[in-house]
């Protein structure tokens, strides 16, 4: 047998099978008790346990549905991860005549490039994207 029995590729897919696993059915009680002592918007002042009980479950109710409706980005998460890239918060939604989103483009690059790099390879997609 060899030292190694499996590759990398091996590794991440279990990676990616174990991450999507964890967001398909969340536990909803889980989901409260993360809830607990939380700031509702960061140093808001406001936690979620400060809400009545029925607005608390009904808030609870909704991040839980979030979750397991969530769309599955496990193998991008765990390549991204172990690719050593970093999602950025910059976004670029494409929409259709209406307004709907049709199109998100999520950018993640490597920690140490710089933000001005960043930006200008966002900028060229999306100078491409609107040239079509």
């Amino acid at each position: 047998m060899t030292e190694k029995p499996y590759t990398n590729e091996d590794l991440r897919a279990e990676a990616t099978r174990q991450h999507a696993a964890l967001t398909k059915d969340p536990d909803f009680m889980g989901v409260g008790e993360q809830m607990e002592g939380r700031d509702v918007v960061p140093d808001g002042g406001v936690a979620w346990n400060d809400f009545s009980d029925e607005t608390h479950e009904a808030a609870q109710r909704s991040i839980h549905g979030l979750i397991s409706g969530a769309a599955d980005v496990s193998k991008w998460a765990v390549n991204l991860g172990a690719d050593g890239l970093e999602p950025v918060g910059l976004i670029l939604n494409i929409n259709d005549s209406v307004g709907e989103h049709r199109v998100r483009l999520h950018f993640a690059f490597a920690p140490d490039m710089d933000k001005a790099t960043r930006n200008k390879v966002i900028d060229l997609v999306a100078d491409a994207i609107r040239r079509t």
